[in-house]
């Protein structure tokens, strides 16, 4: 049995995605923020004391990008495990690394200036940028033909910029998000977060 360990306002959103791709059974642990992810119960699934986690019999995965890679290794049936590994690899770790880096220095207002750059790992948002629309200008998905995890983590990421306008809406960007946006997997995903959302919003207004 998978568990998976998540609030609806957090990174747990990509791996619900992924887990709709995955259209096996899992259970659901809705965490809030604050106490309850630092209880002792949570710290031994997860010692940062944070979301997502997946517990899949005696393994635990935590952090986004290695729970969709581990989901897409272990259900191989799924296809979401491309043949072109490299690619794979490549875009995933770059999602995690360079991506999220450059968005998250972005969203709170630092920017490497121009001599430093060649001592952060992204260099500067219009490297990341450049390397991200060059790519998608000619690949339909980020391994080429095939949809995989690496759609499902990359792709959030990019839906989560365009959606909140930390990454600006370039022409490859916004054409790749329209190929993926309405898959049903993602739709289901949304509609179970965005309704656990609105359950948690009540139950504050109502405490």
């Amino acid at each position: 049995m998978l568990t998976f360990y998540t609030n609806p306002l957090s990174r747990g959103r990509t791996v619900r995605w992924m887990l709709e791709e995955l259209g096996r059974p899992y259970d659901t642990v809705v965490l809030e923020f604050g106490a309850a992810m630092k209880a002792p119960t949570y710290l031994a699934v997860n010692p940062m004391g944070k979301v997502p986690a997946l517990v899949h019999g005696t393994e635990i995965v935590t952090e986004a990008a290695a729970i969709c890679t581990y989901l897409a290794d272990a259900f191989p049936e799924a296809a979401l495990m491309p043949d072109r590994r490299g690619a794979f690899y490549r875009w995933m770790f770059f999602g995690a690394g360079p991506l999220e880096q450059a968005v998250i220095n972005g969203s709170m207002g630092w920017e490497p200036a121009p001599e430093m750059a060649g001592r952060v790992g992204y260099g500067s948002m219009a490297d990341v940028l450049a390397t991200l629309s060059n790519h998608l200008a000619h690949n339909r998905y980020f391994c080429g033909e095939e949809f995989s995890a690496a759609d499902v983590y990359v792709g959030s990421q990019i839906g989560w910029g365009l959606g909140f306008e930390t990454l600006p809406a370039t022409p490859e960007l916004v054409a790749y998000w329209n190929r993926i946006k309405d898959r049903p997997a993602l739709l289901r995903a949304n509609a179970l977060d965005d309704a656990l959302a609105r359950k948690e919003a009540g139950n504050e207004a109502s405490g």
